[in-house]
């Protein structure tokens, strides 16, 4: 792979009244460029992901990020789309305009502003995100889905109540650490785990320390191709990524086996020439937490229908084996659609420089994954990164 990311910037994610998706696009942008130390002059694309789907009033919104500097006017810009995956897919076409040498120094992007929406209205945007032929009036919207597949889930492998609190609970408590996390605080398992007027049924089996929050926020980073990042003041290489998109409809495929996350993994993987095992961390998308219990199988941690044991058995903690979502993963730090997948980059750099935020930091990371679902496994992103040695 040719490329590297060289400089970001990352927004609190939460509810951001006095913010707009202009606002916190112009925000990013100026500060990923300034810790880049790349002015906007040089920048020869510009790729925004931005999922919307009804959250915000204004559409057509990768000319906004001209509003963050006059010298990005006429820069090619374009906004790209593939639901909760839509940051990752932003940060991939970035870096296919490096590989391609289309472009030398490109700027991405990640925004959604969604707490100004009306709760009801919310379900209806992300279930957008599913098959509305088949799933379009599941009760619960998009949760009522993966409220489903939980329960699918439950009826071939048994109650897995267990082991969906204990992964709440370690997301949580790792969003303790995280500035930049919508919710720092550690719940325990026991919060997690029990029914209450404060952590209610949310849909089939999942509860709402289950379900990633609603979030406004905004991430961006700043790509350039390897040889001229050896000679920035930081840069992290992207060693392989991998896509792969899965059929729409739940009814054509095996919900419960995430195929397309499977071979997303493999397909980069094999790219990099490496195992699971050499990675130091990986960040997941955690949209729910059946979904991160899934993906320790997809990802091929454990076999089929064993995923409770990378959590049982301290596998996946910060300071377990394979330490998954040190971030504290979508369930604390929020899920803005449009900035989840940019964050996951941003995150995941700042770990492998040293850079991350005390008490977050893994301990000498070398390589780490990210893994950015959109959809019900629909759209599969894989990235795997490593520090400029």
């Amino acid at each position: 792979m040719t490329a590297s990311i060289v400089g970001w910037a990352h927004t609190p994610f939460g509810k951001l009244d006095t913010e707009t998706v202009e606002s916190l696009v112009v925000r990013v942008a100026n500060e990923a460029l300034a810790d880049a130390g790349v002015s906007a002059s040089d920048v020869d694309e510009i790729v925004l992901g931005h999922f919307n789907a009804g959250f915000s009033p204004q559409d057509f919104t990768a000319s906004l990020v001209l509003q963050a500097d006059p010298q990005l006017r006429f820069k090619p810009a374009t906004r790209v789309e593939n639901a909760c995956a839509t940051g990752t897919a932003a940060v991939h076409q970035g870096i296919r305009a490096i590989a391609a040498g289309a472009a030398k120094i490109v700027l991405v992007v990640g925004v959604e502003q969604m707490t100004r929406t009306p709760s009801a209205e919310i379900g209806r945007n992300l279930l957008r995100a599913s098959y509305l032929p088949e799933d379009g009036d599941t009760p619960g919207g998009f949760a009522g889905v993966f409220g489903k597949i939980a329960q699918a889930y439950f009826q071939k492998y048994g109650d897995q109540s267990d082991a969906l609190a204990m992964i709440a609970a370690k997301n949580h408590k790792n969003g303790v650490a995280n500035p930049y996390a919508q919710m720092r605080k550690d719940f325990g398992f026991e919060f997690c785990r029990s029914e209450s007027e404060k952590n209610p049924y949310v849909a089939g089996p999942l509860k709402r320390t289950d379900c990633s929050l609603v979030s406004d926020g905004a991430a961006a980073l700043v790509l350039t191709d390897s040889e001229t990042a050896k000679s920035m003041g930081k840069a992290v290489n992207i060693r392989a990524t991998a896509h792969a998109q899965d059929f729409l409809p739940m009814s054509k495929r095996d919900i419960l086996q995430f195929e397309g996350c499977t071979v997303a993994w493999q397909r980069a993987l094999q790219s990099a020439g490496i195992k699971l095992s050499d990675l130091s961390f990986v960040e997941t998308h955690d949209c729910f937490t059946v979904a991160e219990l899934i993906e320790y199988e997809a990802m091929g941690l454990t076999p089929r229908g064993q995923g409770a044991r990378a959590i049982k058995e301290g596998w996946t903690q910060k300071d377990g084996k394979l330490p998954v979502n040190p971030s504290g993963g979508l369930k604390a730090k929020g899920h803005p659609i449009g900035a989840t997948g940019v964050s996951m980059h941003v995150m995941t750099a700042m770990q492998l420089l040293g850079q991350a935020p005390e008490g977050m930091q893994i301990r000498d990371p070398k390589l780490a994954g990210i893994f950015n679902m959109g959809g019900a496994a629909v759209a599969n992103y894989v990235s795997l990164l490593e520090p400029v040695k």
